[in-house]
């Protein structure tokens, strides 16, 4: 058994975990089932912003820390994937968000609108490269490998961290993570500049979102609780173009670039707690983020850390 670190998972969570690690002068392998291109975290809209996760008081400040992360990155839009851009989270009040609300630099309420913000939009293919690149600089790697068993990682190294997102329902033996369904299509865009969400019912199985990024106008979407299916619903997909093009009409004409479905991996609550295995090693398992992943990376990463000792 090595001295390394082994965080099995190469979404947007198990990379930033990784680079957290590497930079702190750990040695780091990330396992990867799949490229950073073909994970569920490259369909994300990329969005910064508290969404469907718990527990509340530990999301605040996951998402504060991320947030400090964030804004100096989008100096470099080109290079991490992160720009600040403005935009409008419908039917939604201050007094919802707690402290991020407070933390969001120039955050008000627009009676009859809700509020308006600038924040972290992520091109996310982008910044998973950006996450490659600074972990093989701080002297980490990523390895394509499909595991069985968490034990294969823990047989290997005295530290592993779980960062499989859905993946854990297995490997962890979990059923409290779930699939919760998401469906987007990529237009070109007719010039709109900034972001819109109408995030609808907590209950609810769809949402309005359109998302200005460099590679398009990304329309969304949707939420099925407990829905497997990767494969894009021609029907929902035009429900999806309908909904948005009420908010911005010159949607409706827009040529579409790609169709795309992410399974987010939801639970009641994230999960992040370390765990002896068999020979005295530290299991740290991350995962849990549904669709926020991108928005508490950072600071779970961190925490996870802290977890390694």
């Amino acid at each position: 058994m090595s001295a390394e670190v082994i965080v099995v998972g190469g979404g947007i969570i198990g990379l930033t975990t990784a680079v957290v690690l590497a930079e702190r002068g750990e040695r780091v392998r990330v396992w990867a089932r799949e490229t950073a291109a073909e994970c569920t975290s490259a369909v994300a809209g990329g969005l910064c912003w508290p969404y469907r996760i718990e527990p509340r008081a530990l999301v605040e400040e996951w998402s504060l820390r991320s947030l400090d992360v964030y804004v100096p990155l989008a100096d470099e839009p080109s290079t991490t994937g992160v720009r600040l851009v403005a935009g409008t989270m419908a039917d939604t009040r201050a007094a919802d968000l707690g402290r991020w609300a407070k933390a969001v630099p120039g955050l008000r309420e627009v009676e009859g609108r809700g509020l308006r913000a600038t924040v972290p939009l992520i091109d996310m293919p982008t910044h998973l490269s950006y996450l490659e690149d600074r972990l093989a600089a701080a002297g980490g790697r990523v390895e394509r490998r499909t595991v069985a068993d968490l034990r294969e990682a823990t047989a290997e190294a005295a530290v592993v961290v779980n960062c499989t997102g859905l993946g854990a329902r297995s490997l962890a033996d979990d059923p409290a993570v779930h699939p919760v369904r998401g469906q987007l299509v990529v237009v070109e865009n007719p010039g709109v500049e900034e972001w819109f969400v109408a995030p609808g019912a907590a209950a609810a199985a769809e949402t309005t979102y359109l998302l200005p990024q460099p590679y398009g106008l990304v329309l969304g979407g949707t939420a099925e609780e407990g829905a497997w299916g990767r494969e894009p619903d021609p029907a929902t997909a035009a429900a999806i173009v309908a909904r948005c093009a009420r908010v911005r009409p010159e949607v409706a004409g827009a040529r579409v670039l790609a169709h795309r479905v992410g399974l987010r991996p939801a639970r009641a609550v994230v999960r992040l707690e370390s765990q002896r295995v068999d020979g005295g090693g530290v299991l740290v398992h991350n995962y849990g983020h549904g669709g926020a992943g991108v928005t508490v990376a950072w600071g779970c990463a961190e925490a996870a850390a802290g977890l390694v000792g």
